[in-house]
């Protein structure tokens, strides 16, 4: 490792092409897996973009991942940082062992491949449904606005058991959650308007018998009201920008390669290796995970001290040549490679099976209803967003 280029304040996430790494970031990366970043409150931490580096940092209990310790890796003010530090119980997310496994076992039944695959025929009914209904609108049509996003929407709700009327009012509420900018009063009160409407629904499902699983989380003897809105809250807000703009950027990598999208429809048993490989073509996740070190840790070349702030930059540690051969082609022959894109170890992505089932049932109907699907603009007119905690596209119209 070397520290021949200037120290970067923050992660670099601005993009010449939506599918290339950043260029501060592919040079960073060049020159070695760890770097040196500045923090927005001044602090000299660590920045990895290494797949090696990266499975050392998040498999290693010397790492925290505890939200009080975590530094933003992105310019944001002091008040909207200590916001988002102040987690409360339920954030499972954001804990380190004993309270997230604690936490972690009572969930990871619900997310089990079995259970995602039960829940295929309503996937494709889902998709079917927003499907006619962008053939009636007819083209254009926005695949964010009228397909990715509202199949993720869609499912997290339906999986959790919110009802329909209650959807949009989640999506608007929970806008402040994603935006950088938002100010400290701004994510309190959408935290809290969002809580509170978990908190009627795990009161309403308390004295039911509902299979949803807001009503397994009532059901739990031992877990009090505001823990079990907290954790539908945390799922649902954690999973529904990340998965939507997955889909929307992964079904644009097909259309820019309509030999690999061919691949895709020639043979339905490619699809599980083309799921992977988007997910690891354009990992949504643009800074972070974040950690903390609790003691000095040697990191191959680099001695990283404990209090030092460790961020792995997803996208590089998916791109790195060191572990995936030509990196920047997107392959969707390609084996499965242990991608970072839902992270690694304990705190491994829970909802990655829920993700999987949607992207392969989605692009199945996508591309199966509409196989002349194409952008309706030029590629240079397709905009990217950098400015929300997930990587996306600000819109994708298509035609038909």
């Amino acid at each position: 490792m070397t520290d021949a280029l200037p120290i970067p304040t923050g992660v670099p996430t601005t993009r010449r092409c939506p599918f290339e790494l950043p260029t501060e970031l592919l040079r960073l990366s060049e020159q070695g897996p760890l770097s040196r970043m500045r923090y927005s409150d001044g602090h000299l931490g660590w920045l990895v973009t290494g797949y090696s580096a990266a499975r050392l940092v998040l498999g290693d209990g010397r790492f925290s991942n505890r939200a009080d310790l975590a530094r933003m890796p992105v310019a944001i003010s002091s008040e909207a940082e200590q916001s988002r530090r102040a987690v409360p119980p339920g954030v499972f997310h954001r804990m380190d062992p004993p309270e997230h496994t604690r936490y972690r076992r009572l969930l990871t039944r619900h997310f089990t491949v079995r259970r995602m695959d039960r829940l295929v025929p309503r996937i494709e009914q889902l998709a079917n449904g927003r499907l006619a209904a962008m053939e009636r609108q007819g083209p254009p049509a926005d695949l964010v606005a009228d397909f990715a996003m509202p199949m993720s929407l869609d499912l997290l709700t339906e999986l959790l058991g919110v009802p329909d009327e209650a959807r949009e009012r989640f999506r608007t509420e929970s806008a402040a959650l994603f935006e950088l900018d938002s100010g400290a009063e701004e994510i309190t009160r959408a935290t809290q308007a969002i809580h509170e409407r978990f908190r009627e629904l795990i009161g309403q499902k308390k004295t039911g018998t509902a299979e949803d699983l807001l009503g397994h989380l009532a059901a739990e003897p031992e877990l009090p009201e505001d823990e079990a809105a907290t954790i539908g809250m945390v799922i649902l807000t954690a999973g529904f920008e990340s998965t939507g703009n997955t889909l929307a950027l992964g079904a644009l990598a097909l259309m820019r390669n309509p030999g690999q999208l061919e691949a895709v429809r020639a043979d339905p048993a490619v699809m599980d290796s083309a799921v992977e490989e988007l997910l690891r073509y354009v990992t949504v996740t643009h800074f972070g995970p974040i950690r903390t070190a609790l003691e000095d840790v040697r990191v191959g070349d680099a001695l990283i001290k404990a209090g030092d702030s460790v961020t792995l930059a997803l996208p590089a540690v998916n791109r790195d040549p060191e572990h995936f051969a030509a990196p920047d082609t997107l392959d969707v022959t390609r084996p499965a490679a242990h991608h970072a894109a839902f992270g690694y170890g304990i705190h491994q992505c829970l909802g990655q099976q829920l993700a999987r089932s949607l992207m392969r049932c989605s692009y199945a109907r996508l591309f199966d209803r509409f196989p002349a699907l194409r952008p309706a603009v030029p590629f240079d007119e397709i905009h990217v967003r950098t400015d929300k905690n997930t990587y996306g596209l600000r819109e994708l119209p298509v035609t038909w």
